[in-house]
């Protein structure tokens, strides 16, 4: 049997008791509704080579027979021998570490899109500091790090299905839970949340709560589109995206000088200062030489 198996019900009631505790500035029954399809379906796997293919083996073979995969359908694995990160990098994925896939039927406008990834590592951070990692923060666009260290890692690929056109967003993750041994490339920089608490996690429980975070943050983007199309605005402080609040709430990139590439480990780019995340998740750097610039991909190390 699988070692990290929640159940959708889990995810539920973890998501219903983040209903309980939303503030009342906005319609948190509507975030639940919109959201409530993430995990509502969950494979659990002893193994895979990767997820990812697992999931548009799956899309294709429902395609093939006239049928479509359920949105929010999850795909956990207690190992994996072939996942893979940003750029094909490989990712240590042993047992005791949370490992998958989460594959998103995209209904969201273009405008909406760019808040996926911000969405992803917010429900990541939020459930590590949630088990008790209170240190945790986010690097742009969606690494968790403590003290540093990467605990976890997300990755957003699109898919589109080749039978009926069907666009997926699929949603893969990786979490160093109570892994302890890393490969020797990765010793220095990397952690896992037993490490962090100085003993075992709870893994099913880890899961359970990231999926009804990653439920909710899914549930913020279509409220926040609803709410646009509505002419409403977005419903955050001067009317900001609600996920961009929550972003700015939990990282650590602002201000901080950082070393910019599109393939930061192989090409870096430039350095530069982190100035501010603007309105559609862009990083705002300035330049030595003074000349601020905007970028939308890519990714940062910190100086």
């Amino acid at each position: 049997m699988p070692l990290n198996s929640p159940s959708p019900q889990d995810v539920l009631s973890h998501l219903q008791r983040l209903l309980t505790c939303s503030n009342g500035l906005y319609d948190s029954d509507a975030i639940v509704r919109y959201g409530a399809f993430v995990g509502s379906k969950i494979e659990s796997h002893e193994f895979l080579p990767r997820a990812m293919i697992h999931a548009r083996t799956r899309i294709e073979s429902l395609a093939a027979s006239g049928k479509s995969v359920a949105s929010g359908t999850v795909i956990l694995a207690d190992t994996m021998s072939h996942s893979k990160g940003r750029f094909s990098r490989q990712w240590h994925a042993p047992t005791g570490g949370a490992w998958g896939c989460m594959i998103h039927a995209n209904t969201l406008l273009p405008q909406s899109r760019c808040f996926v990834p911000l969405a992803v590592g917010i429900a990541g951070c939020e459930a590590v500091r949630e088990m008790g990692g209170r240190m945790a923060v986010l690097r742009w666009v969606n690494d968790v790090l403590v003290e540093g260290k990467k605990l976890a890692g997300f990755l957003v690929e699109t898919y589109t299905e080749a039978i009926f056109g069907e666009e997926y967003n699929l949603v893969g993750f990786g979490v160093n839970i109570n892994n302890r041994q890393f490969p020797d490339e990765l010793f220095d920089s990397a952690i896992s949340l037993r490490e962090v608490l100085g003993t075992a996690a709870d893994l099913t429980r880890f899961t359970a709560l990231f999926l009804a975070r990653l439920a909710w943050n899914f549930g913020l983007l279509y409220y926040e589109e609803s709410s646009a199309l509505r002419g409403e605005g977005f419903s955050g402080n001067g009317g900001e995206h609600l996920l961009l609040e929550q972003w700015r709430r939990l990282s650590d990139t602002v201000g901080k000088r950082v070393v910019y590439g599109f393939d930061v480990m192989r090409s870096p780019q430039y350095q530069g200062v982190v100035l501010k995340m603007d309105e559609n998740g862009g990083l705002v750097l300035r330049l030595d030489d003074g000349f601020e610039k905007t970028e939308y991909s890519g990714e940062v190390r910190y100086l």
